[in-house]
């Protein structure tokens, strides 16, 4: 078996562009993106559907610093929306030291979806900080790939182009080693929109690994949307501004807080980490309870008058 040097993945998320949410039979067209194969849909404990993975062939240096190192295979891309109103799209391969020494009819790297191959000397914590980077250049790019994906949900019939308000994406960048790798979680915000995970050590599955990052992204552009719409109030504005500003997160956002509903039990740890630095669920509790104070004190104010 080919020794695995890092899995590497991204993750997009976004308000679905439509004004009220998606049905479920629009959700499973909107997802269906290979023909022929089913897409994936639960109802509990919260309306998640998930599209069939396609597999992206690449051929291109993994990272664009430093001695090239080539890398030939595919990568796993997919879509997901949840509670009918927002859409997320992954991107992720597993990077292993290819061990011919040279490039292999495409056969080959068919045979192992998912997979990139690397051809000469790699160096696994090179590829991985570079990826993690966003290098510019001609090296692996998995923001392309998820951007791809997620415009094709984006742009399908079935939205009507006008979403319930406005707030930005995000992206988010990962990586796990195998199983005896790096024993710590790090999560970081590098600007507005981009964040980077380093996950520790895991017998898991790639694809248990992608699950996990979609959620912890989900939950990040939650708190995130959350958050801007918390704290742009302009000074001296109106009690009743206020809360037609903040309305949208009652209506569309509140109620699609569940952190690690759809976790894989091998991987609940995890949430316990992010739980416990950077805490998205006290964040999170905070600016719900400044959301109730400003609907409590709107009550007030029109009783009084």
């Amino acid at each position: 078996m080919a020794e695995h040097l890092v899995t590497l993945g991204e993750v997009h998320t976004a308000l679905l562009r439509n004004s009220v949410a998606v049905s479920a039979t629009d959700t499973e067209a909107l997802l269906d993106l290979v023909q022929g194969r089913r897409v994936r849909r639960a109802e509990r404990p919260i309306a998640h559907a998930q599209s069939p993975e396609r597999h992206i062939g690449v051929d291109c240096p993994l990272a664009a610093s430093g001695p090239r190192v080539r890398g030939v295979g595919t990568v796993c891309t997919r879509a997901t929306i949840t509670g009918g109103h927002v859409a997320q799209a992954s991107a992720y391969a597993r990077v292993v030291r290819g061990e011919a020494g040279r490039r292999l009819p495409w056969s080959h790297y068919l045979a192992a979806p998912g997979t990139i191959e690397t051809v000469g000397r790699a160096d696994a914590a090179r590829i991985t900080d570079g990826v993690l980077r966003g290098e510019p250049g001609e090296a692996l790019n998995l923001d392309a790939i998820g951007n791809r994906t997620l415009d094709q949900v984006q742009l399908g019939d079935r939205l009507d182009r006008r979403p319930a308000f406005r707030t930005a994406g995000t992206r988010l960048r990962w990586a796990a080693g195998p199983a005896g790798g790096t024993t710590g979680l790090s999560f970081s915000l590098d600007d507005p929109t981009t964040r980077t995970l380093r996950l520790p050590r895991s017998d898991a599955d790639d694809r248990t690994t992608a699950e996990f990052c979609e959620d912890l992204a989900l939950h990040d552009w939650l708190l995130t949307t959350l958050l801007t719409m918390v704290e742009s109030r302009p000074a001296g504005s109106a009690r009743a501004d206020t809360v037609a500003r903040i309305r949208p997160a009652i209506d569309f956002l509140l109620h699609l807080w569940m952190p690690g509903a759809r976790t894989d039990p091998a991987l609940q740890g995890l949430w316990r980490d992010v739980e416990h630095r950077p805490g998205f669920t006290r964040q999170w509790r905070v600016n719900v309870d400044r959301i109730r104070d400003q609907l409590a004190l709107a009550t007030i104010e029109r009783l009084g008058r």
